[in-house]
């Protein structure tokens, strides 16, 4: 059954109109603006020229996503960093609920444009998986070992749980320089 809104007494609302009248708004500047919604797989802005070859293999992913991933030659205060979210995420993408062969396309795509575009940290939703066996899912499993393939991915680290956790992974890209 709904509640019908309540309407304040007369009394309550001269009472509340009295303890708020000192009360100065913020001023607009003072606002954080929205961050822009993760990039929906179906609407991907900007189309190559040239079909991006898929070099990925599924091969070698085993049963156990990696958690993170760091380069040969890539300091571990670098990881670090990257964990703690030192750098900005600047573009993400959803694999949610794609066939593996639509994701692996996708991901190519996005770090190929994110490449161009010189972007530099990124994150990447693929979804904790669920399977009635308690295992990890595909896609989890896949998305991360497809990215240790992938040369301008530098590291990766799965983010705290109020920004994913287990269903992500923020991605350092190679610098454009």
């Amino acid at each position: 059954m709904k509640r019908k809104k309540e309407q304040l007494a007369p009394v309550d609302a001269e009472l509340f109109r009295q303890a708020v009248e000192d009360v100065v708004p913020l001023a607009p500047s003072n606002r954080a603006s929205p961050s822009a919604p993760p990039r929906h797989p179906t609407v991907h802005n900007t189309a190559p020229t040239q079909p991006i070859a898929d070099t990925l293999s599924d091969h070698g992913a085993g049963d156990e996503p990696l958690s993170e991933f760091m380069r040969s030659g890539i300091s571990r205060m670098t990881l670090r960093k990257l964990r703690r979210g030192q750098w900005p995420l600047q573009d993400s993408l959803d694999l949610h609920g794609l066939k593996t062969d639509e994701a692996r396309r996708l991901l190519l795509e996005f770090l190929h444009d994110a490449t161009r575009r010189s972007l530099r940290c990124v994150c990447v939703i693929h979804g904790k998986g669920w399977h009635t066996d308690g295992g990890e899912g595909i896609l989890k499993t896949l998305t991360r070992h497809w990215l240790t393939q992938c040369a301008e991915v530098l590291a990766f680290c799965e983010p705290p749980a109020h920004d994913g956790g287990g269903g992500a992974v923020w991605v350092l890209l190679k610098s454009g320089g």
